[in-house]
């Protein structure tokens, strides 16, 4: 199977202070940190900066919910910026279950010798990758069943 160059996926780990970003690489199998976005008036305009320069093909957003599968005030929070997002961008954007990726991702970090201070910025890029990284396997594994049949 020959792999060809595709636009990259953004995830997004929202928060209310911050949104962590990642980005997947041309062929779609590999997620990446990129930046962490104040939660602030000018997020939406710096996404859609990212997704413009960037030709992203689209959007993951992490939905946080709880861990009997509802939807907190978290998650509904995320789900209203979805809807800003789908509203103002040219590409599609999905929602992706992210159950404990923050967690994991400061377990990481602090097991790679990182301090809590000093990841607080870093924390939620960490967190997107992860999401993203989820998605990414996901599809592949779901394409790679469908080629078994």
């Amino acid at each position: 199977m020959s792999q060809r160059a595709m636009n990259p996926i953004l995830a997004l780990d929202f928060g209310r202070a911050r949104i962590g970003t990642a980005i997947s690489d041309e062929l779609q199998l590999l997620a990446h940190p990129l930046e962490t976005i104040p939660a602030n008036e000018h997020a939406l305009s710096r996404l859609t900066e990212i997704i413009r320069e960037r030709k992203i093909d689209h959007v993951v957003a992490g939905v946080p919910r709880r861990m009997n599968g509802q939807i907190g005030t978290a998650a509904t929070e995320v789900l209203q910026f979805v809807e800003k997002l789908r509203a103002i961008l040219p590409c599609p954007v999905v929602t992706w279950d992210e159950r404990l990726t923050t967690v994991a991702a400061q377990r990481a970090l602090r097991d790679a010798g990182k301090k809590t201070r000093d990841t607080r910025d870093y924390i939620d890029q960490v967190a997107a990758q992860m999401i993203l990284q989820s998605y990414l396997d996901r599809r592949a594994a779901n394409v790679e069943s469908k080629s078994d049949q």
